[in-house]
């Protein structure tokens, strides 16, 4: 493999750097960029609603509400799934899109992340993988939901909520503590 291949699959997002522009379709077929929310929080969740790290924070209510409770903050949540066609949890958009309602989302938009490219970018390694990006730009999260990386529901009221802290962080413009923990879940369908 040549040096510039490995530079190319390197993440290119850093903690404390800004983060990386990119443009998705969302479920709809409109393209969104990263920049078109410049001056506001953005949260990038990346999502495979197969996952059972995805349906504990689905079905338990707890990432729908944070989503619905942040975005009336005017927080800009992008939901993101990077499965590559034709690999567990893709699906076609309006499939996709049923299966969102289904479920409870409430992101600002979903975006179908079939080549990879957003979540390589970002280094997304697994779903939930969660990264907030700061007013200016900055990203200032990258990490899990919370502190305890199990598949039971009732482990969510007693972990300590990293991506909530990180996202008050940021509206306050404060610095955000952990900024860069082990995510859990399950791997990215690259």
């Amino acid at each position: 493999m040549s040096p510039f291949a490995i530079l190319a699959s390197a993440a290119l997002a850093l903690i404390g750097q800004p983060a990386p522009d990119f443009t998705g379709k969302n479920l709809k077929g409109e393209s969104v960029s990263l920049s078109d929310f410049k001056g506001k929080v953005v949260v990038l969740e990346w999502n495979n609603f197969d996952c059972p790290f995805v349906k504990k924070h689905y079905a338990s209510g707890n990432m729908p509400k944070l989503q619905k409770s942040y975005v009336e903050k005017d927080v800009v949540w992008l939901t993101i799934n990077s499965s590559a066609e034709g690999a567990q949890g893709h699906a076609k958009p309006e499939e996709l899109a049923k299966r969102a309602e289904k479920e409870g989302n409430q992101a600002t938009h979903y975006l179908m992340d079939t080549s990879g490219a957003i979540g390589k970018a970002f280094g997304a390694k697994v779903t939930p993988h969660m990264f907030v990006i700061s007013k200016d730009g900055m990203l200032v999260y990258d990490g899990a939901m919370d502190s305890k990386s199990t598949v039971k529901v009732e482990d969510i009221a007693s972990a300590t909520p990293l991506l909530k802290n990180a996202i008050d962080a940021a509206l306050e413009g404060k610095a955000v503590e952990n900024p860069k923990n082990q995510p859990y879940g399950c791997g990215v369908k690259y």
